[in-house]
């Protein structure tokens, strides 16, 4: 029996939590026309393949097909690796004068460089995977990333009242999985929200469009993004 050509999209869009409706909104068609082509009963546009690709973390030879069930899925390890770095640089451009941040201000500084680095380059900074919950997006390794960055003694954990903080136990922050445009951009972001207050930071990202249209606990699609007006992606920041 032949192989299915697109059955690499449907491996793929479940394993990064996405759901069918989901899929079909990110690359403008209905979901019914989706799972034809999920199936292999209709061909995806070229437009389409790259939406797809974009947002699953696959290549293109992934979404048309490669011999032999081949894959060519984003490396997870090398991902969260970045990620950390993304969140390191984070509390090292984005921690008030005492050197702390809160955990929950990290998680939406973090999600604001992906994002951001997504609607200016149509990709993203780190390729995890970001849910919607009650205090903003947070993404699926974030709690993961910081035990680990704790047991390695990069990062101190503190508890203030109801706040957990955290602060970089070195002043600089490892930065070899970042180039130097990904860097800036952190730092950027970072320092336009330094000062302000986690309440001021979570608002922001409750208004945003990929906040307000996914369901609780669903994944969000990288590419809703690029449906948001510019003021609504940078805030205060100056590009």
């Amino acid at each position: 029996m032949s192989k299915n050509p697109h059955s690499n999209i449907e491996q793929a869009r479940l394993e990064r939590g996405f759901t069918q409706e989901q899929a079909a909104r990110a690359i403008g068609v209905s979901r019914t026309t989706y799972i034809k082509m999920e199936s292999g009963e209709k061909e995806l546009t070229i437009s389409q393949a790259r939406a797809l690709s974009s947002m699953l973390r696959i290549s293109m030879d992934d979404i048309l097909g490669m011999p032999d069930g081949c894959s060519a899925f984003s490396n997870i390890l090398a991902s969260t690796e970045k990620f950390k770095q993304i969140l390191l640089n984070s509390i090292r451009h984005g921690a008030d004068v005492d050197g702390k941040i809160t955990k929950t201000k990290l998680a939406k500084l973090v999600y604001l460089a992906d994002f951001t680095w997504y609607y200016l380059n149509s990709k993203p900074m780190s390729g995890v995977t970001y849910r919607k919950y009650i205090r903003g997006p947070v993404s699926d390794i974030y709690f993961r990333a910081l035990d680990e960055l704790e047991e390695d003694g990069i990062i101190i954990r503190e508890q203030k009242g109801p706040a957990i903080l955290f602060s970089l136990v070195e002043r600089e922050a490892p930065v070899g999985k970042l180039s130097e445009d990904e860097l800036g951009l952190i730092k950027k972001i970072s320092e336009s929200w330094a000062g302000k207050s986690t309440e001021d930071i979570v608002n922001f990202t409750h208004e945003q469009l990929p906040w307000q249209i996914c369901r609780e606990g669903e994944v969000i699609p990288y590419g809703l993004i690029t449906q948001e007006e510019p003021e609504r992606v940078y805030g205060t920041m100056q590009l």
